[in-house]
């Protein structure tokens, strides 16, 4: 939920839609539009605080954070 919280807070001003499904075998997915920006499978481990954060933000730089 870390990381469901992180992106809320600093983009819930330009997300129309955030949908967390469950997974098999501790399966960790992120995708933006359809393009995956963090998978546990290929680091081998859960993502790091604001890891996830900094590849949305690496999409979508233009975008100021929520408050900002």
């Amino acid at each position: 939920m870390r990381v469901t919280e992180e992106i809320l807070s600093n983009y819930q001003h330009v997300i129309d839609d955030l949908t967390l499904v469950t997974g098999d075998k501790g399966v960790f997915d992120v995708h933006v539009d359809g393009k995956l920006i963090y998978s546990k499978a290929e680091t081998g481990r859960q993502a790091h605080e604001g890891e996830v954060l900094a590849a949305l933000k690496s999409l979508i730089p233009d975008v100021r954070p929520y408050g900002t």
